[in-house]
This record gives structure tokens, C-alpha cells and sequence, in this order.
């Protein structure tokens, strides 16, 4: 009876009237009180609520990632195309380092367009060059890096 009643629960016997008869012991009947009484269905309801608005936006948040992570690894295929390029035109000799075009495939299946334009200064020993990288996924991008190569 002390455990019961520390939980805040009282607890009273109810009345066998068969006792004698069937030799049926007394059970003891518990009242929980309202505060131990579980959830009610408003309760879950509104739980299961927020819970959906929490998952929902969840699934945006993860959505939104994995564009950002896409695009990054684009850009970088980006990037290393148009320094691919430049370590080519600085390989070259310096008749050889002229303005030109082509179109690559990256592993991801993006088709970038490399554009570059040298132009020579007027010292005839530096050469610039302005390397531009165009691709498209749903929308249109562009990166451009100049640099410049002397003789």
C-alpha cells in the first residue's frame, strides 16, 4: 500500500461477496489520477502535426542540399576545365599560345563550352589570357579567369 499511495495513487478493496464460498481472494481496485491518465486524442493530433510540419520541411531542407552539392561539384569540374586549359596554352610555345574554343564532357554529363582569348601586350612578353567556361543545368552558368604568361 506505500508504493501506491508515493505514486499518488489510491487504491481501496472492493467487496467479494463469494469469498467464502469460492475462496476468490479480494482484488484491489486502483483510480489513477488525471494527470497519469495518458494522452488524449487532441493531444495526439496536434503532436502528430507539428511532427508532419517538422518532417516536411525536413525533406525541403534536404532538397536544397543536394542542389547546393550538385552545383558545387559542377563548379569545380568548371574550374579544373579552364586550369586544364591554361597549363595546355602554358605548355605550348609562344607562337603556339593563341585564342581559340572547344567543348568538353564532364563526368557528370554536363557539356561545357571553353572559350579563351590571348591577347599580346605591348612589351611582346606577357600574353593574357582570359579563359571562360559555360554549362548549363537547368540554368545558365559562367566562369571566367585571366591570367597572364610571359615569354
Amino acid at each position: 500500500m506505500g508504493l501506491f499511495s508515493s505514486l499518488g495513487l489510491k487504491c481501496h478493496p472492493v467487496p467479494n461477496h463469494n469469498a467464502r464460498r469460492l475462496r476468490i481472494p479480494k482484488m484491489i481496485v486502483m483510480n489513477f489520477p488525471k494527470k497519469l491518465a495518458g494522452f488524449t486524442l487532441i493531444e495526439i493530433l496536434i503532436a502528430l502535426v507539428i511532427f508532419s510540419i517538422s518532417v516536411l520541411a525536413f525533406a525541403g531542407l534536404t532538397v536544397t542540399a543536394t542542389r547546393t552539392g550538385s552545383y558545387g561539384g559542377r563548379m569545380t569540374e568548371a574550374v579544373t576545365f579552364a586550369q586544364d586549359k591554361l597549363e595546355e596554352l602554358k605548355a605550348n610555345s609562344w607562337e603556339n599560345i593563341v585564342s581559340g574554343g572547344d567543348r568538353e564532357t564532364g563526368p557528370t554529363g554536363i557539356n561545357y563550352t571553353r572559350n579563351w582569348k590571348v591577347l599580346e601586350k605591348e612589351t611582346r612578353n606577357l600574353k593574357t589570357v582570359s579563359i571562360t567556361i559555360d554549362w548549363n543545368d537547368r540554368v545558365d552558368h559562367s566562369i571566367s579567369f585571366f591570367t597572364v604568361i610571359s615569354r
